[in-house]
């Protein structure tokens, strides 16, 4: 049985309080939770004690009685001090924004860089709230004044200081661990680049269809052995970022990226962990932002993700929309408008359309040329076979005129045999 909870959250100058509480509503759902009611306060400034004002912990206190609820999940991240004196005063259990999301992220993280990312977030933000009911120093074992004695390393350190030190610890060791894990996908990424495959990367708001696009375009054009990733209609379904080739009909080829998605006011401690497994997005030739437009605050959506984005370096890289769930949202698709399509991910039609717009960025610098291949280089023919699209093969007495489109550094490899 779920837990039953409340949501609250205050309404401060300039803010959308009507989509706050709805997706506060909706990450409290996504961990699991019956949320029972809300409770919202309007003010210029949250209190510095309490963050609500007197009244309204008053309020709050007497609805969770009525309600029979113990915790209560605010949206915003508080101090660790107002934490406490929340509790203290009511008796109630408090999660705020940034707990609440890291529970769920660690409730979904499965991959080991996942889960010691998620873990290496959740100390950070634990370290400066650890607090202890008694400051009574921990037991020394000293040696008498006498006789060279000598006192251990944690001689006359408090609970709290030993617990605090026990925290950078782990962080320091967790860290150390994920650079080595960096390491290794920057090495792979490094032998794609090699091998001069373009990259891909769907990047957007959580549950927006990115798994499920990336799902469709596996299917059509990814190798046999390829997986699809997970989805689910839920906030965060996924964190990995997966990785998939795709090769087209034509022999062109691009790697696509399903990365973790965005929520609005990511904790900082979530952005900087996660900065390693979205060096996908990073890297990148090209970003397909996948917006929900079926969801009446996908422009507040698609903001949250420009922010996200700027905030972990991701800048200068050419970005197409793609505006998903047209099937939900009772609009005329697959449209194409420029660089913004409307579309279904679930509909054949439409990723055919997502594809087309994808190639036409990313391979905008491919030549189509004429070659003419002497009978006795039948090497160049097999490779303009293997790695072009061969548009026409005609054959001649001086040799084989193939007409193809091709990479730049590959035409010019070619060169020679170009005859128009």
């Amino acid at each position: 049985m779920n837990e039953k909870i409340l949501i609250a959250g205050l309404e401060l100058p300039n803010m959308n309080l009507d989509y706050a509480m709805d997706e506060l509503r909706s990450l409290a759902m996504a961990n699991n939770m019956d949320v029972v009611d809300q409770v919202t306060q309007k003010l210029e400034r949250p209190n510095a004690a309490t963050y609500f004002g007197k009244g309204k912990v008053e309020d709050l206190v007497q609805i969770a009685t009525a309600l029979e609820v113990d915790t209560i999940v605010l949206n915003d991240e508080l101090s660790p001090s107002q934490l406490t004196n929340l509790e203290k005063e009511t008796n109630l259990h408090f999660i705020d924004r940034t707990g609440l999301i890291l529970e769920i992220f660690a409730n979904r993280a499965h991959s080991r860089e996942a889960k010691l990312q998620v873990e290496l977030a959740k100390l950070q933000y634990q370290l400066p709230r650890l607090r202890t009911s008694s400051t009574q120093r921990l037991d020394q074992q000293t040696a008498g004044n006498t006789g060279g004695g000598f006192t251990n390393r944690g001689s006359g350190e408090t609970k709290l200081e030993l617990n605090r030190r026990t925290i950078r610890n782990k962080i320091n060791h967790i860290n150390k661990e994920l650079k080595e894990m960096t390491t290794s996908s920057d090495i792979q990424r490094k032998q794609r680049d090699k091998k001069d495959i373009p990259s891909v990367a769907l990047v957007g708001y959580t549950n927006t269809g990115k798994s499920t696009t990336m799902n469709g375009l596996v299917r059509m054009y990814g190798r046999n052995e390829d997986k699809q990733v997970f989805e689910k209609d839920m906030l965060f379904a996924t964190l990995d970022t997966s990785v998939r080739k795709l090769t087209f009909p034509d022999q062109k080829e691009l790697v696509l990226s399903d990365t973790v998605g965005f929520v609005s006011h990511l904790p900082h401690q979530l952005v900087k962990a996660f900065r390693s497994t979205l060096a996908e997005a990073a890297k990148a030739d090209l970003l397909v932002q996948i917006v929900d437009i079926s969801d009446p605050h996908y422009r507040e959506m698609m903001q949250t993700t420009e922010d996200t984005l700027n905030e972990i370096g991701v800048t200068d890289i050419p970005m197409i929309y793609a505006f998903n769930k047209a099937d939900l949202a009772g609009v005329s698709y697959p449209t194409l408008d420029g660089n913004e399509l409307t579309y279904s991910a679930k509909q054949l039609q439409s990723l055919e359309m997502v594809t087309a717009l994808i190639k036409k960025q990313v391979f905008k610098n491919y030549v189509e040329a004429k070659f003419l291949i002497p009978f006795n280089e039948g090497q160049v023919v097999d490779f303009l076979n293997g790695n072009a699209d061969v548009k026409k093969t005609d054959y001649t007495e001086e040799g084989t005129e193939i007409t193809a489109e091709l990479k730049e550094k590959d035409y010019q490899r070619l060169a020679r045999y170009v005859i128009q």
